[in-house]
């Protein structure tokens, strides 16, 4: 069964810091899992859809896809700039469109680019709530590049960009394939009787 990862660049620029990273983190993945099948979903491209779509309520086909990406996706890199210690609005404004449900129990990494280090904890405080808000299994490495990242070496404290990176995507990809072992439970989807919290109360007073 083919695993379907989907890639979410809000880079604004051309070239972007934020489409270097995303497409640095999915060359990771791929080391890991040489079969899988990728979508990137470029959010420049889509801003005027997006904005319509905000007002209007009515998606263009091209947006629609990108929805529908996102929503069937078996694990997700979602990288954004960091604009004022929080995501940008391009990456908000997409992530509002998704519907709430769609994401709940799929993998995220998440990623982020800004001119300075201080910038990274915009990744713990705005990318992860986001995401936890909409239940996702957000991993537990989350990948800041600030500008000196790129040609840097870490410290003692911090590791090296090509280090997180090698890190975070080993975490999807070990995501990924417990995904594709699981047996698939859509077809017992609402089958478990439903007990009433009374009728679970009564048993353990029972017990």
């Amino acid at each position: 069964m083919t695993t379907n990862l989907v890639v979410v660049s809000a880079g604004l620029s051309v070239p972007s810091s934020t489409r270097l990273l995303a497409d640095r983190l999915t060359d990771a993945v791929r080391t890991e899992l040489p079969d899988v099948s990728v979508h990137l979903v470029e959010l420049r491209e889509l801003a005027t859809a997006i904005a319509n779509h905000l007002v209007t309520g009515f998606p263009n086909a091209a947006l629609r896809e990108a929805i529908d990406a996102v929503a069937e996706a078996d694990g997700l890199i979602a990288v954004t700039p960091v604009f004022n210690a929080s995501y940008s609005g391009l990456f908000k404004s997409f992530f509002d469109l998704i519907d709430p449900d769609a994401l709940t129990g799929t993998p995220v990494l998440t990623a982020a680019t800004g001119g300075t280090a201080r910038h990274s904890l915009a990744l713990d405080h705005a990318v992860r709530p986001l995401f936890a808000y909409l239940r996702a299994v957000v991993l537990p490495t989350a990948v800041f590049a600030a500008s000196e990242d790129w040609g840097g070496t870490g410290d003692s404290f911090t590791e090296h960009l090509p280090g997180r990176i090698t890190r975070a995507a080993a975490e999807l990809a070990t995501q990924l394939r417990q995904r594709a072992a699981r047996p698939d439970a859509g077809t017992d989807a609402g089958t478990d009787e439903i007990v009433p919290f009374a009728q679970q109360l009564a048993d353990l007073r029972l017990n």
